[in-house]
């Protein structure tokens, strides 16, 4: 479309054009190759801090073997520990991390430059090829440049949808990127500080006021990206902070968070099975699919008498972690049963232990033979008097 709307041999503008788009084509490509090449930074299996005292101030992964560095998360999909993760990305089939934050970041600049420049030809390119009997028989021939077939026209249609998209879709995500490199947060680091605020809103004066011990402000936080090597300062474990902080301020914050969540946790077990799926219409009915969590964790299968710690409450899903069962841990396999350990599943597959000790036991607190707690529960859910636990 561009060498029939404006050929780059008919003048120095046009040939800058041209060059202009193979210049942002190749930058947006050669980004993208090395944020997927240069992957975001590993932590190394069996990580210890230098220090075993600071192991107090940090989370153990069970995946790793090994503590989670301050600003490093497991990521589920990499079934690894990432540096500094910010979010796992299917495009690169890598996360975004402390190594190709930058590169990830141009990637998004070029592409979405290059999709404006794209569009704009296709644009001019389909307008004047619609009009080109028009520029004929008005004499104007040297617009009628744009000579279209079956399949060109097609394909400029497509690309025009394809080209806007890119823009609109990119630059959104280009600017939640920008927001979180100016203000030296992730996406799990925003979570974590909303979280903060959380609790200190509701412990009140008994909680300290947490202050994010990364911001540095916007100039220096940015330089932690964009170096000159395309690469964060430092190794991904050791930080700078804000007057005031420390290493392990934010970690120390993980860690009391993650102690309120196992103080909410609830057991449950589960009196059906439960396929995993993501719709499960045929098994648990249009209104559990219709309030599917919008996310994309994991959907976990149970089999009847699992037992699942429960973390979220919803009111048609929960979501919580499978207990392994004796024969799993028996054979040190946690992950015998086929499917994810950990993720959501619908709420009125289960019923909570509390609640099935207090409709099974009798008045000399032994099992009574004729209480089932499966078959009050199925009754009570064919009846439309099931509970429901907030």
């Amino acid at each position: 479309m561009n060498s029939m709307w404006w050929p780059p041999n008919e003048s120095f503008a046009a040939f800058a054009h041209q060059g202009l788009f193979l210049m942002l084509s190749t930058l947006a490509t050669f980004n993208y190759v090395m944020a997927t090449l240069t992957g975001p930074g590993l932590l190394p299996k069996q990580w210890h801090p230098k220090d075993p005292k600071d192991t107090q101030f940090l989370q153990y992964c069970k995946q790793c073997e090994g503590f989670k560095a301050p600003r490093s998360h497991h990521c589920r999909k990499c079934n690894r520990c990432v540096k500094k993760m910010d979010h796992h990305c299917p495009w690169i089939n890598h996360c975004v991390g402390w190594a190709n934050h930058a590169y990830f970041t141009y990637f998004l600049l070029f592409s979405i430059l290059g999709s404006l420049q794209g569009t704009v030809v296709l644009s001019c390119s389909f307008y004047r090829g619609i009009y080109r009997y028009y520029y004929l028989t008005h004499g104007l021939t040297h617009l009628a440049s744009v000579q279209f077939t079956l399949m060109s026209i097609i394909m400029c249609i497509l690309g025009m949808g394809l080209a806007i998209g890119v823009v609109i879709g990119l630059s959104m995500l280009l600017y939640i990127q920008l927001k979180t490199i100016v203000t030296n947060q992730t996406g799990i680091e925003i979570w974590i500080v909303e979280k903060a605020r959380y609790r200190l809103y509701r412990n009140g004066e008994s909680e300290d006021e947490f202050v994010y011990p990364y911001d540095l402000g916007w100039k220096l936080n940015m330089r932690q990206v964009f170096d000159e090597d395309c690469r964060s300062r430092g190794d991904g474990i050791e930080w700078a902070v804000a007057k005031g902080c420390d290493q392990f301020t934010l970690t120390r914050e993980q860690l009391a968070q993650k102690e309120e969540k196992r103080a909410r946790t609830r057991t449950y077990k589960c009196i059906g099975n439960v396929t995993g799926r993501w719709l499960p219409i045929w098994s648990q009915g249009w209104r559990v699919c219709v309030a599917a969590p919008c996310t994309d964790e994991p959907r976990i299968r149970l089999q009847p008498d699992d037992i699942i710690k429960v973390t979220r409450f919803r009111k048609h899903w929960l979501f919580g972690e499978r207990v392994p069962t004796e024969k799993e841990l028996a054979d040190g396999k946690k992950r015998l049963r086929k499917g994810a350990i950990r993720g959501w599943f619908p709420r009125r597959s289960v019923i909570e232990i509390n609640e099935v000790i207090q409709d099974c036991l009798d008045s000399s607190g032994e099992l009574s033979p004729s209480q089932n707690g499966h078959s009050q529960l199925k009754q009570q859910q064919r009846n439309g008097h099931s509970k429901k636990y907030m």
